[in-house]
C-alpha cells in the first residue's frame, strides 16, 4: 500500500537531483514547494514548471525559513546540502553547519509541523574503502571525510526523529548519481557532467588516480523515482537503503564511451587522487527492491544517450 502525496517540500529543489524530484511529484499530481538559497542550485532548472512551484529563497540553517516553506507539507525531501566531498575537507566547519544543523533544522520543523514523513539524501560515501562488495546496508561504515560524516550524523538522527518522536524517516543512500542539469562547471561536479563537457569542446579530461576505479552510476529519474516510493510506500519509515543499479563502469571506461558518443580521440590527462575520493562503488539494491519496489528503469547506457544529448542542446 502508498500514501498519496499531496503537498511536498524539496530542500535544495533548485539542484540537479532536487529538481527532478520537482518533476517526479508534479507529475503525479503534488502541490510542491521548494526552499533553496542557491549557492549551488539554479532557478532555470525550474523554469519549465515556474508557475506550477511556490519558491521559497531560503538557507536551511534559518529555522523560520524552513517552517515557512515547510508549512502544511504531508512529506518532506531533504536535499539541501554542501554535496562535495573535497570542499568538505577544506571546509569542515561549513559543511556541518549545513549537513548537521541544516538538517536538524528540517528534521525538527517536520515534527513540529506534523509532516508525516522525511525521505532524507544520504550517500555511499559512509562505506569507506572497507572491503566487500556490493555494498549492503548492514555492512560496517567508514567515513572517510567531513562530508561522510555529516550525512552518517544526519541518518542517527533521523533515526532519532523516528524512535523518541515518531517522525516517520527514510535515509536513501544514493551512489554516483548522473543526468541532465547537472553542472559541469566546478571541478566538484560528477565526473559524467565534467567528462562530457570536455568531450564536447574537444579537451582532455583530468583524471584524479590511475582511472581504474569504479562507480555504480544511477541515472537521476531512477532517483526521483526511489524518492517518491520512499515517501509513498506503507512500512518503510525507518529504513535506510541503498540507491544504485547494481553494476559498475571504471573511469577509463566512462571517458571511452563518453570520447566516442563526442567523436573525441584524446586521451585522458592523469593525476593524483583526490583526498577523501573511495576506489570503488558498488551497491547491493535488494533491500530497496524489496521494501520500495524499486527497480532502476534505465541502463547505464541509456542514462548517458539521453544525458549526453541533453548537453549538445544546451551547452
Amino acid at each position: 500500500m502508498t500514501q498519496p502525496l499531496t503537498r511536498a517540500l524539496v530542500t535544495g529543489g533548485a539542484g540537479f537531483i532536487g529538481s527532478h524530484i520537482v518533476d517526479a511529484l508534479l507529475a503525479d499530481g503534488c502541490d510542491v514547494a521548494v526552499l533553496d538559497n542557491l549557492s549551488t542550485g539554479k532557478r532555470e532548472n525550474l523554469a519549465h514548471a515556474a508557475d506550477r512551484v511556490r519558491f521559497y529563497p531560503g538557507d536551511i540553517r534559518d529555522p523560520e525559513a524552513v517552517e515557512t516553506a515547510m508549512a502544511e507539507c504531508d512529506a518532506v525531501f531533504h536535499e539541501a546540502a554542501l554535496v562535495s566531498v573535497p570542499r568538505s575537507v577544506e571546509v569542515p566547519l561549513e559543511s556541518a553547519a549545513v549537513n548537521d544543523l541544516g538538517t536538524l533544522n528540517v528534521l525538527e520543523a517536520a515534527r513540529r509541523g506534523g509532516v508525516r514523513r522525511v525521505v532524507l539524501a544520504s550517500s555511499s560515501a559512509l562505506y569507506g574503502d572497507l572491503p566487500g562488495f556490493p555494498k549492503t546496508e548492514e555492512m560496517d561504515l567508514r567515513p572517510m571525510s567531513p562530508y561522510a560524516v555529516h550525512k552518517l550524523t544526519g541518518e542517527l538522527n533521523a533515526r532519532l526523529y523516528t524512535d523518541l518522536y515518531g517522525l516517520e524517516t527514510v535515509c536513501l543512500r544514493y551512489f554516483n548519481v548522473f543526468g541532465p542539469r547537472q553542472d559541469p562547471s566546478s571541478p566538484y561536479s560528477g565526473v559524467i557532467s565534467i567528462f562530457m563537457t570536455r568531450a564536447a569542446e574537444n579537451r582532455a579530461p583530468a583524471i584524479h588516480g590511475d582511472g581504474e576505479q569504479y562507480r555504480d552510476f544511477v541515472y537521476v529519474a531512477d532517483v526521483a523515482k526511489a524518492n517518491l516510493l520512499a515517501a509513498a510506500v506503507d512500512g518503510a519509515a525507518g529504513s535506510i537503503l541503498n540507491i544504485g543499479v547494481g553494476e559498475t563502469v571504471t573511469i577509463n571506461g566512462l571517458w571511452e564511451t563518453v570520447r566516442q558518443m563526442a567523436g573525441c580521440d584524446l586521451a585522458p590527462e592523469y593525476g593524483p587522487p583526490r583526498i577523501g575520493d573511495l576506489f570503488a562503488s558498488h551497491a547491493d539494491i535488494r533491500k530497496a527492491t524489496e521494501t520500495l519496489g524499486f527497480q532502476p528503469a534505465y541502463t547505464f547506457k541509456q542514462g548517458l544517450e539521453t544525458t549526453f544529448n541533453w548537453y549538445m542542446e544546451n551547452r
